[in-house]
């Protein structure tokens, strides 16, 4: 069981991975960058980090690797903690531990961990696809200038018998400028079909995506009903203050749904077993989502997702976006 294979599955679909015992990955959304020295452009993407801080087992690993291997959730549970183990021991030995198509890590000198991740991964499914491209710089200008210089070099001539027939020198100013507007339409038109077949096969990979996700979100089952430490937290606990809009809030969300039908009626059932469910809109892939709960407190966001997971379904996942 090769621990790393299924965080970097979950990394794709959620924004914190918890390693028990040892520490969290955490990605963090970034927009596309364009590098003026190599005009390189970069995609949108997710950084991806490390925080050893927040090393709680809120279920979500443990509850994928289980039901990939068709394992006991506490065999599994057993398992990443040896896993978590040797990898504390492999650091406090000096050593470098890779995690393949995740980073590489190792301890410092104050005991704490390093994280250096691999820049060839984009765990951006809306990127899914896309790859830097290095634009070419147009040669306009450059041409002018070699033309100027040549007339420098070599002016012209002119005799008594062909002075009448070169008397329009505007001529060849205009042939000029038609070979430099050619040459640059001949550029232009191959930066644009480039940038339709890119923009073909990313809406083919958002398709494709979107029917995995469409596929992957159940509503007609009844949850259980709620312990009393749940009703009580659902009913008494924070209530959320005014936040500004540049706040993050973290959503526990129940389930995303095609139809909006589908969503009011999700709605519905959770309000019969006493929760006090939110419409938060839609995502990328057009898709109504519904929230048990919002928080603007992450720590308090984990810990009630992981009272959810254990009462009312393991589907269940966290949703941290600015408000």
């Amino acid at each position: 069981m090769v621990v790393e294979h299924y965080i970097a599955q979950l990394l794709y679909r959620y924004d914190c991975v918890v390693v028990p015992e040892f520490g969290a990955f955490i990605t963090q959304h970034n927009s596309a960058q364009i590098n003026t020295d190599s005009n390189a452009i970069y995609p949108p993407s997710k950084t991806l980090s490390f925080n050893q801080q927040v090393n709680s087992n809120d279920g979500l690993l443990i509850s994928h690797i289980a039901n990939a291997e068709n394992l006991r959730y506490e065999e599994v549970l057993q398992r990443v903690l040896e896993t978590a183990k040797d990898w504390q021991t492999h650091l406090k030995n000096d050593k470098r531990l890779t995690l393949n198509a995740i980073g590489e890590l190792w301890s410092t000198s104050n005991d704490k961990i390093a994280f250096k991740p691999f820049d060839k991964v984009n765990y951006l499914t809306s990127s899914f696809g896309l790859s830097s491209i290095v634009s070419t710089p147009t040669t306009r200008e450059v041409l002018k200038k070699e033309v100027v210089a040549l007339e420098e070099k070599a002016p012209l001539i002119f005799t008594p018998e062909k002075r009448e027939a070169t008397s329009r020198p505007y001529l060849k100013y205009a042939a000029l400028f038609l070979l430099t507007i050619s040459t640059a339409l001949a550029g232009y038109m191959i930066v644009k079909e480039d940038s339709n077949k890119q923009l073909i096969a990313e809406d083919e990979a958002r398709a494709q995506v979107s029917k995995h996700i469409q596929e992957a979100t159940f509503f007609d089952h009844e949850p259980i009903e709620l312990p009393a430490l749940l009703l009580n937290f659902t009913k008494e606990k924070e209530v959320l203050p005014v936040v500004a809009k540049s706040q993050r809030l973290h959503h526990i969300v129940a389930g995303a749904f095609r139809f909006r039908n589908n969503a009011n009626k999700k709605m519905r059932q959770l309000k019969r077993r006493g929760f006090e469910p939110k419409y938060i809109g839609t995502n990328a892939h057009g898709l109504h989502m519904i929230a048990y709960a919002s928080y603007s407190n992450a720590e308090n966001a984990v810990k009630d997702l992981k009272i959810i997971k254990q009462t009312q379904s393991r589907d269940a996942w966290l949703l941290s976006k600015n408000n």
